[in-house]
This record gives structure tokens, sequence and C-alpha cells, in this order.
């Protein structure tokens, strides 16, 4: 059970979250600071919609959750997929290193979030706006 303290902590972590963003609405203002880029300048960052996705994902609702922020979605389920794997890995007593990026693919997922963001706040990215 020592082994699976890790794994089980993070997830009762992340289930917290997830409970409280589904408790508390997002959609509703008051309950969370407002995105200071959002604010100062009226551009859509790569996590804005990210609380209403999470509210939408801890209600079932993935096409309003994807709709909110699909990119939010995505670390979502890789978020999950990482955890399953270090816990299996943990309760088999194998070593629970996980894979180690290399500096090309921070880059790539820097470039990912760049264009995401870019293509969101253009007329014809509309779509990928909250």
């Amino acid at each position: 059970m020592r082994r699976l303290a890790a794994p089980l902590g993070t997830a009762a972590a992340a289930a917290a979250a997830f409970g409280y963003v589904g408790a508390v609405d997002p959609n509703h203002p008051g309950h969370y600071p407002v995105c200071p880029l959002l604010h100062l300048t009226g551009l859509f960052c790569p996590a804005c919609g990210g609380l209403r996705s999470a509210h939408a994902v801890a209600h079932g609702e993935l096409p309003a959750a994807l709709g909110a922020n699909a990119v939010a979605v995505l670390a979502y389920a890789v978020c999950a997929v990482f955890w399953a794997v270090w816990t299996v890995r943990a309760a088999r007593g194998l070593p629970t290193a996980g894979p180690r990026p290399r500096p090309v693919h921070w880059w790539a997922l820097a470039a990912a979030l760049a264009l995401f963001t870019l293509v969101r706040n253009l007329p014809f990215g509309a779509f990928l706006r909250p």
C-alpha cells in the first residue's frame, strides 16, 4: 500500500480540484479571478476557458468541455493516462520514473500552444474561443 501513496494522493488532489470546480460554477462571475491577459488586452490565452472546461468535465458534458477549451480536455486526458501508468507501475513494484521529455518536446509543446493561441484569437478561429 505504501507504493500507492503518491499516486492515490495525487488522484485525491485532482478529484478535490475537479470537485470544487464542479461545485462552484466558473460560468457565474465573482468566484474565480479573471484572466489577466484577457482583462488587459482582450486576447484569449491558451488556458482561457480551462475552468469552464473542467466544470463541464466534472458534470460529464464532453461537448461543452471541448467547446470551452479543447486543449485543456486533451491535457486532462493525457494526465489521466500518465497517472494510470504510474499507478499500475507502482502497484507492480516497478520503477515509476516516467518519460523524460527532451528540449525539442518542450519547444514543440510551446509552439503548439502558441499556434492554438494565435488561431483562437483570429476571426476564422472563433470556434476555439470559450
